[in-house]
């Protein structure tokens, strides 16, 4: 029987009423808050600390606030029990819906913070790399206009929702997404990295791109191993030159791209980021 958490509450899906979302619920109104979405191994939330950084920075940049006690310690604990009604005792995709709980219409009547959450089963424990490559293209027909609220996930997502239409209708696995300034920032769901002359390239957050939990960890392991990094604006020329291209996310980890147009790329540095990667979360869930 279907669970899902709503602030700290777990519900079953038999209970009805309890599964309807008020007509004044704000996210459903006005999209007003924010999403975060986390992966789950054996009961650990992987990368919490970092979640919790970007979720509470998330909730500052937008106005709300989230009650005394909401801790990383508090949604473990929660999330938990989650994963014990739903039985997915390997691996788990979580998503926490944020948003705000006041009424009011486009001025709240107060801005407490209201938290939904669910879980479902992933395949495998550890990270693993697509056999196949992606196939991408620049989506051309919205930009993203960088603002103090771009770099986190809004539960206004019209951008990333058509760019994955324009994806499908194109035959294509992702979008890549470009700002105002015709920088490349990321993809239809994930942080974009290029792998140059065994140096490691990625749009900086100023550009609009998401403030990923998983780039952080890329950006770390790599200069770990003594890869260089740069975070600067990417443009298509970078795509045509560049030796790999990659995709990460918290929930996926590391996919790699097979194919922007007629560039093809290879994925040796990638599958060896997906090792260190593998090895930090043993690490990190034997601690």
């Amino acid at each position: 029987m279907p669970h899902f958490l709503h602030n700290g509450q777990l519900i079953a899906a038999s209970e009805g009423a309890a599964l309807s979302v008020p007509v004044t619920n704000r996210g459903f109104l006005y999209a007003d808050g924010i999403f975060e979405t986390l992966r789950a191994v054996r009961g650990q939330l992987l990368f919490l600390d970092d979640h919790f950084q970007r979720i509470r920075e998330g909730l500052k940049a937008h106005r709300i606030h989230p009650p005394l006690g909401f801790t990383p310690a508090s949604i473990q604990a929660d999330i938990a029990r989650l994963l014990q009604a739903e039985d997915l005792q390997e691996a788990a995709r979580i998503r926490m819906n944020l948003t705000r709980s006041g009424d009011g219409y486009y001025t709240p009547s107060d801005s407490g913070l209201d938290v939904l959450v669910t879980a479902s089963p992933l395949e495998t424990v550890e990270y693993t790399l697509n056999d196949k490559g992606l196939s991408t293209d620049i989506y051309p027909e919205m930009k993203c206009t960088p603002n103090q609220l771009s770099r986190y996930k809004n539960i206004a997502s019209n951008l990333y929702v058509q760019s994955g239409l324009w994806a499908k209708a194109n035959q294509l696995d992702t979008a890549l997404i470009q700002n105002d300034r015709m920088g490349i920032i990321e993809s239809t769901a994930s942080n974009l990295f290029l792998v140059s002359n065994g140096v490691l390239y990625t749009p900086g957050l100023d550009s609009g791109a998401t403030a990923g939990v998983m780039r952080t960890q890329i950006i770390n392991l790599a200069l770990d191993s003594g890869m260089k990094v740069y975070e600067c604006n990417l443009t298509p020329q970078n795509l045509l030159v560049a030796d790999e291209v990659f995709l990460t996310n918290a929930v996926r980890g590391i996919q790699w791209v097979g194919s922007y147009r007629t560039k093809r790329y290879f994925n040796a540095a990638t599958t060896e980021l997906v090792h260190k990667l593998n090895d930090r979360v043993r690490s990190e869930l034997a601690a």
